[in-house]
């Protein structure tokens, strides 16, 4: 398929939507968060040659990964509506079954700490590639996450890249409610981290802050500010959006939204 990445986006979210109106539902929220996110990397940052490698550490947004996986050609189109199936490659966490996959997530707050192991591991195997990883912002709760931070720093890993899907909600409720992460640019520039910020759904944007040269010697965080829901508005911004199964009745309300919302926006 072909577009401009509005367009591409635009297919990501119509895929999420038919995969929450399958059998199972699927997290819907953190799902259309990262879509620009994952439309941009996989379309205009990740390189094949040099090899970068990518971690989804938030695995339970695994449909907007399968949906980017069919809008480029990865997988079939027809293979989302397999999603969650017994037997399907297509789980409700991403497996290495599914080719592209290179570990299995979906356990919060493991993410970076394995994207750090490629990055040192590329480094002392003198390869090029890049390590990123995509982490919801409830999982910077976990401790894990801020050792493994320590560490890149630490080990300089300037082939490290770390994007934050900041929507403020979690499974509980809002991160500021539950465990409070501000100042966040701060309190990753203080464990040694190059930080950006960005409208994490500024299609214009993203491909450059997300694509650009590291500083030498130094891990990046991309702190991407996002909307929970994004794209379809009775799911923006809302605690109820974090996994739905669509009824007919949703899904098609839910599609109307969307396809209206992306008419203004032309």
């Amino acid at each position: 398929m072909s577009g401009s990445l509005t367009e591409r986006a635009l297919r990501v979210r119509e895929r999420i939507l038919k995969i929450g109106a399958g059998e199972h539902g699927t997290h819907v929220g953190g799902s259309l968060s990262a879509a620009d996110l994952l439309t941009v990397l996989y379309g205009e940052v990740l390189r094949t040659d040099p090899r970068d490698w990518f971690v989804l550490s938030k695995g339970h947004a695994s449909a907007a990964l399968y949906a980017v996986f069919a809008e480029y050609g990865l997988i079939p189109e027809a293979e989302c509506d397999t999603y969650g199936a017994p037997g399907s490659r297509l789980a409700g966490h991403p497996l290495r079954r599914l080719g592209g996959v290179d570990f299995p997530t979906g356990s919060l707050g493991h993410g970076l700490s394995l994207a750090t192991g490629v990055a040192l591991a590329a480094k002392r195997g003198g390869r090029l590639g890049r390590a990123f990883v995509l982490m919801g912002d409830g999982e910077l709760q976990e401790g894990s996450v801020w050792e493994a931070a320590m560490v890149a720093a630490q080990l300089r890993l300037d082939n490290l890249i770390a994007v934050v899907d900041r929507n403020r909600w979690q499974i509980s409720g809002r991160t500021e409610d539950c465990v409070g992460l501000e100042p966040l640019p701060d309190r990753w520039r203080a464990f040694g981290w190059s930080v950006r910020e960005v409208d994490g759904h500024d299609l214009d944007a993203l491909p450059g802050v997300l694509g650009a040269p590291p500083p030498a010697d130094r891990p990046t965080v991309v702190i991407a500010n996002t909307v929970k829901g994004s794209g379809v508005p009775i799911f923006e911004d809302r605690k109820k959006s974090h996994y739905v199964k669509l009824s007919p009745q949703l899904y098609a309300r839910a599609s109307a939204g969307l396809r209206n919302r992306a008419r203004r926006s032309r």
